[in-house]
């Protein structure tokens, strides 16, 4: 789907209706703009609140796949207490 847009005082314009919807961009939403071979290039992102974005490091998403892993795998154990789990947090030790 091609339009013909207008840039604005500002560098401004704006992407029409029928290609927001197409690309699934709601009002509020943040774009990456980059430049590749003369053309302009527009990727939908989503921010992260900066206390949340240790989440999505590399190292803290390869230990959520861990325990998925872990999980899946049943390498789990349950506890009835407080108490016996940290007896058997002791007993590793």
């Amino acid at each position: 789907m091609e339009q013909l847009i207008k840039v604005t005082r500002g560098g401004q314009v704006t992407i029409p209706a029928a290609l927001r919807r197409e690309a699934g961009i709601e009002i509020g939403d943040y774009l990456e703009v980059r430049l590749e071979e003369n053309r302009l290039v527009l990727l939908p992102k989503q921010v992260v609140d900066k206390s949340q974005a240790y989440f999505w490091t590399e190292a803290w998403q390869e230990g959520e796949r861990e325990a998925e892993e872990d999980l899946r795998a049943g390498r789990v154990k349950r506890f009835e207490t407080l108490k016996d789990l940290i007896a058997d947090l002791d007993a590793e030790e």
